[in-house]
C-alpha cells in the first residue's frame, strides 16, 4: 500500500523560536513573528526577526526535501523571500543564525 499523509490545520501556522542564551541571563518573552501573505504567490515576508549578518535560510516541502537554501543578511528585522518558482503546496522555512533559530510554515498558491 502507498503512504498516507494527514495534514491538519492548513490555515493555522505555528512558529518555533529557539535561543542559545546564557543560563545567567533573564529570558525575555519571545517576539511575535509575522509571515505574510499566507498563502503567498511571489514573495513571503517575515517580520519580527533579529538582525543578522549571516543567516542560513532553508525552505523545505512537507516531505523534508530542501527546495531552496541561501545565506541572507537580515536587516530592519525582516526578510523578503522570493517564492514564485515554487510549486503550490505547504513549505517550512528554517532561519538559523547566531541570533536565532526559527521554523515557520507558509502555503504557496
Amino acid at each position: 500500500m502507498g503512504k498516507s499523509f494527514l495534514i491538519c490545520s492548513l490555515w493555522l501556522f505555528s512558529v518555533c523560536i529557539y535561543s542559545q542564551a546564557d543560563p545567567n541571563t533573564e529570558i525575555a518573552e519571545p517576539k511575535k513573528i509575522r509571515v505574510f501573505p499566507n498563502p503567498a504567490t511571489d514573495v513571503v515576508n517575515i517580520l519580527g526577526l533579529q538582525n543578522s549578518d549571516d543567516a542560513n535560510i532553508t525552505i523545505s516541502d512537507v516531505y523534508g526535501t530542501e527546495v531552496l537554501k541561501h545565506q541572507w543578511e537580515i536587516r530592519k528585522n525582516a526578510l523578503n523571500i522570493p517564492v514564485a518558482n515554487l510549486k503550490k503546496g505547504i513549505y517550512i522555512i528554517s532561519i538559523h543564525s547566531i541570533e536565532q533559530k526559527i521554523q515557520t510554515k507558509f502555503y504557496k498558491n
